[in-house]
């Protein structure tokens, strides 16, 4: 079976025969759940679910998510089964079914559908759990000798739900080995683990105990890369086309045939795996940047770019990769071919900057091995290999074998201890990222009996939280979360930022700063008791600040206006790729591969305006998602839809899906202008924009500009251009008279100089100090004098400042006499507390001391005398 064919059985199965929700994977970017960098398991966005925080949509949920891991990237390529990029495939249960259903149902798949062999298969169970043995023995049938106990069988991680796992191996057969580590238990690649089922049936306390859970869940992952070497019965797992067509491609590239050597072998295999991992990455939404998802981005693709240089390719080749990658995952991800062409867009401009990053990189490696020999040591120390690593990209092993070549060993136990900090700096900064205020658990609540009705009045408080746990009452000072019967605060999404206002009790006041929802759609809202005392179950009074929603709306609707032109304007392949709505401006984030012009900032800016001036009334219903898509309606970045979605529509103009606060008709909005446009990453541009009063006080701070302006420059606001133009014109004469002077000075100082010039060997030379602001006006100097010097070496030097510059220069003869200018004013320099260099025939460098500036010039006259 093909890898595509395994994951569609899986799929179909548990949602045809087994009645579970089919979801589609979730991006790899975590929705709601801070404390996690990227989803790297099947589990990690049903969080809320296992905890019971939520109330799931199904009860019985299977997917296939797309998963990221980069902590053992170094062991991807070596080994059979590493990987950056993989998919779990997964069916679970919330308070449904348990250990029995789960047990039969995986059996039956594995033996019925895909037709495993079923001596073939062995078990682990934890060795308390009873249970899940007797099912195994009893009711699939398997024999003592394939059930093994092993006490790692808890799945646990702190505080929480837990409980024993039952691990399926598959005998690949004994042409894998049959030594000690080729047993069940074994480290070897025999027994190959193909499944996992986690039994959820504890809640571990704060004291280490724990508690059995009111309901039990199923969690369980089946490796689609691993199904899928067993059923195509392959050694590992870039053999399955999964990955080969990938291999396959770079090979070609490369010119180096899968299976010649181990080295090229591991490089195609790293591209393989990276190149899924950056195309899913990118469209899910992440760019590579310096920190968070942004680093692992960079740091895969580039990891990528560098095993393609080791077996030769050059040249820019992962747009191809891509190509490969998206024809291979359409059946299953058909959005990778919506954004093919901005994937690789985004990955073509990162792979050139680190062509150019490279080169750089090994600069500095070849200072970094010949400083190392001068020091006469043979060791590169750890800080130093890291530092190649994590700023340029450079495996470790590339660093060694550049080094080897010249009888350097590197500091392997250095270098792990600096990744080891980093890794600590990392886990560090993400244990700070943490939600505002946590929310306490709201499955005891009755969503039937909670609203979103956008008017003011009495409500009750069904909810008070603090510090993610539910309180009573809450006094003067708290920080804290509310959940209301009806609730009129519009809950931040969609890039807008959430309502705030107040609530009034008999006995306290409430300031609320942000409202927001949780994954089930209940809405709450985060602010500070200002007054007395707050107690679940008050009725309490709520007034919403409509100023400033008004202010939100207008600039809500005017992102959907300006989506809309910026696609008329540019083109249907601009996307939205983040926004934000604040009371006070929008901004607009967008795939776009260079800077937009003047000119059609302008343009964009009058279609708006044009759809303001007409007042048209917006149209705003609910409907099937489907139906939504026939009219063409555009999904806003990041956002997952139910069924039934909200369409807001400027009839004729835009049409997209928005929960969000609107203006009535677009007349409300007042005016649009632009008031900037910049680049924010590979391939993204950002818009600010500016709406209602906003736009107002902006146009007024022009008109007062203009007029200030044209008082200082004594003219009117219409004269403003020309006036600037003619003063222009005049301050370029003068630097121009300016620049003639400092000529004719520098000419004057230069045959003052000449005078004192000394021979030896038929060759002249001299060192002078001469006035110059900084190195282009020294380099001038120096070619004047060099003109009238034809057979001749000198040093010139010069005080900018704090700094000092020096410039050497040799004729053709005197090179050929055995002049090194690079070596005079390296040696120079170093007099001055600097450094620098240069070729035979010119060289230039830079230093610290000025006091030091004469005696660095005798050093060089003294070096020039001695090459002679």
């Amino acid at each position: 079976m093909k890898g595509n064919d395994i994951r569609e059985a899986y799929l179909s199965f548990f949602e045809t025969k087994k009645e579970h929700l089919r979801l589609k994977s979730f991006p790899l970017i975590p929705k709601d759940d801070p404390s996690l960098l990227l989803i790297g398991a099947g589990m990690a966005p049903l969080k809320p679910y296992f905890t019971g925080k939520v109330e799931p949509p199904c009860h019985r949920v299977t997917t296939s998510q797309k998963c990221i891991r980069t902590g053992d990237i170094e062991n991807v390529g070596r080994t059979a089964r590493h990987h950056t990029f993989f998919e779990m495939l997964g069916n679970f249960s919330f308070g449904d079914y348990f250990k029995k259903e789960a047990i039969a149902w995986a059996w039956e798949f594995l033996t019925e559908v895909i037709k495993l062999e079923s001596s073939r298969l062995y078990v682990t169970i934890y060795p308390d759990d009873r249970e899940s043995y007797d099912y195994w023995h009893d009711m699939i049938g398997l024999p003592e000798s394939h059930i093994y106990p092993l006490s790692d069988n808890f799945w646990e991680i702190g505080e929480g739900p837990c409980g024993p796992d039952s691990e399926i191996f598959y005998d690949q057969g004994e042409e894998f080995g049959t030594d000690p580590e080729n047993q069940m238990g074994g480290d070897g690649d025999r027994f190959l683990e193909i499944w996992n089922l986690v039994f959820s049936q504890f809640d571990q306390q704060k004291d280490g105990s724990y508690r059995p859970l009111d309901k039990k869940n199923i969690d369980t992952g089946a490796g689609l890369e691993r199904l899928s070497a067993v059923l195509q019965k392959k050694k590992n797992n870039f053999e399955t086309d999964l990955f080969f067509p990938i291999i396959q491609e770079a090979a070609g590239l490369a010119g180096v045939p899968y299976g010649r050597s181990t080295e090229s072998d591991v490089a195609l295999k790293v591209i393989s795996d990276h190149t899924r991992a950056i195309t899913n990455m990118i469209a899910d939404g992440i760019l590579p940047s310096n920190e968070g998802r942004g680093y692992v981005l960079r740091r895969v693709l580039r990891r990528a770019v560098r095993y393609g240089k080791l077996i030769g390719i050059d040249d820019a080749f992962l747009g191809r990769m891509i190509d490969v990658v998206v024809k291979m995952m359409k059946p299953a991800y058909p959005e990778l071919m919506e954004k093919q062409a901005f994937i690789k867009k985004v990955a073509g401009v990162e792979e050139n900057r680190f062509h150019a990053t490279l080169n750089a990189g090994m600069d500095l490696l070849a200072e970094m091995l010949e400083e190392t020999l001068k020091k006469q040591r043979r060791i590169l120390t750890g800080d130093r290999v890291f530092k190649l690593y994590d700023t340029y990209g450079f495996p470790w092993e590339l660093t060694e074998e550049i080094a080897k070549e010249q009888g350097i060993e590197i500091d392997k136990d250095g270098f792990a201890a600096a990744m080891a900090e980093q890794k600590e700096r990392a886990r560090a900064a993400r244990t700070k990222v943490s939600a505002r205020i946590a929310t306490p658990d709201t499955t005891k609540l009755k969503s039937e009996s909670m609203t979103t009705e956008d008017t003011d009045g009495d409500t009750e408080i069904l909810l008070l939280g603090k510090d993610g746990q539910a309180v009573q009452s809450a006094a003067d000072g708290e920080n804290i979360t509310v959940i209301l019967k009806n609730n009129p605060f519009h809950a931040e999404g969609g890039g807008q930022i959430g309502d705030s206002g107040v609530l009034e009790g008999n006995s306290g006041i409430i300031s609320i700063e942000d409202t927001k929802k949780l994954p089930d759609g209940i809405v709450y809202c985060i602010g500070t008791v200002t007054e007395g005392v707050i107690s679940t179950g008050e009725t309490v009074k709520t007034v919403v600040d409509r100023e400033r929603r008004e202010d939100i709306a207008r600039n809500h609707t005017g992102t959907h206006l300006l989506q809309a032109a910026l696609r008329r304007v540019l083109g249907s392949q601009v996307n939205q790729a983040g926004s934000l709505v604040l009371p006070e401006k929008l901004r607009f984030d967008f795939t776009w591969p260079e800077a937009v012009t003047d000119k059609q900032i302008a343009e964009v800016e009058r279609i708006v305006n044009e759809q303001i001036w007409k007042s048209t009334t917006l149209d705003i219903d609910e409907m099937p998602i489907a139906k939504a898509k026939e009219m063409g309606a555009i999904a806003l970045f990041g956002e997952k839809y139910g069924n039934i979605v909200r369409v807001v529509r400027v009839p004729d103009f835009s049409t997209e899906l928005c929960g969000g606060s609107h203006v009535f008709n677009t007349g409300e909005i007042g005016c649009f202008r632009i008031i900037s446009e910049s680049g924010i990453g590979s391939g993204i541009r950002r818009i600010e924009a500016i709406t209602g009063k906003a736009a107002y006080e902006s146009m007024l701070a022009d008109r007062k500009l203009l007029r200030e302006s044209a008082a200082l420059l004594k003219v009117k606001v219409e004269e403003i251009p020309g006036k600037i133009e003619k003063n222009l014109a005049a301050l370029k004469e003068a630097e121009r008279e300016i620049e003639r002077f400092k000529n004719q000075q520098t000419k004057d100082a230069l045959g003052n100089l000449l005078k004192n010039v000394r021979e030896k060997n038929g060759i002249s030379f001299f060192g002078a100090i001469v006035p110059a602001a900084n190195m282009d006006e020294l380099r001038k100097a120096a070619d004047i004098v060099k003109g009238k010097f034809p057979r001749g070496a000198f040093i010139l030097g010069a005080a900018a400042g704090e700094k000092v510059n020096l410039v050497g220069m040799a004729s053709e003869e005197a090179v050929k006499t055995g002049i090194h200018m690079g070596k005079v004013v390296s040696a120079a320099a170093k007099i001055c507390g600097g450094g620098g260099g240069g070729k035979p025939a010119v060289a230039q460098a830079g230093g610290k001391n000025i006091s030091e500036l004469q005696n660095a010039i005798d050093e060089g006259v003294r070096i020039i005398e001695s090459q002679l």
